[in-house]
């Protein structure tokens, strides 16, 4: 198999796994991804999942791929909450949401990190378009916050939530109030109701 043969095919793609290449070649040889990874052609993203290097510095690529390399999955926590700048930081790994059970993926480019909910609790995303064109899920800034106090429990104190250091223009003008008590509600969590009423009145919303 030629590696430029390869590369024109499946680099629309972005990431691929190895049953997209085998639907596409039937006879591939997988000794040539293991090849082109020691060579630098390839970057292995999990078993069976890569990408082309230079696709992973992209801007938003690795949104893209947090995506696809595990799935049903979209972005939350604190990536979210960093891509509407309602938190200062930029986040070291790309942290998700999953039905399937917690994984932690590690790659030269970035961390990848999905923690899991029970399926009643997979909602509160939506489908964005971004700078490379693709589009990914990710959670609604709302959203976001009710995944970040219910799978951290630890936050429960007026300085914990300060500790966030959550921006309160943001949180005034922007958050969506209405939609953020319809969201809690299903959640039918006494815990984090109680952690969501402190942290609205840290913040005065």
């Amino acid at each position: 198999m030629n590696y430029l043969t390869f590369r024109d095919k499946l680099y629309p793609s972005g990431c691929f796994n190895i049953n997209q290449v085998l639907l596409w070649e039937s006879d591939f040889d997988r000794n040539n991804l293991t090849r082109w990874c020691k060579q630098g052609l390839l970057t292995k993203l999990r078993n069976e999942h890569y990408a082309f290097p230079d696709f992973l510095q992209k801007p938003d690529s690795w949104q893209y791929v947090a995506n696809s390399i595990y799935s049903p999955s979209y972005i939350s926590l604190h990536t979210a909450l960093s891509f509407y700048g309602i938190i200062p930081e930029e986040v070291t790994s790309v942290t998700s949401i999953t039905t399937l059970k917690p994984a932690t993926f590690h790659t030269p480019f970035c961390t990848f990190v999905y923690q899991s909910v029970k399926t009643a609790l997979f909602f509160g995303f939506e489908t964005k378009l971004l700078q490379n064109r693709r589009a990914v899920r990710i959670a609604t800034p709302e959203k976001a916050l009710l995944d970040l106090l219910y799978l951290n429990s630890f936050y429960k104190s007026e300085n914990d939530m300060l500790e966030l250091r959550l921006d309160e223009d943001f949180l005034q003008t922007e958050l969506d109030l209405d939609r953020m008590e319809e969201f809690l509600a299903q959640f039918k969590n006494k815990s984090l109701e109680k952690r969501v009423h402190v942290l609205r009145k840290t913040y005065d919303i």
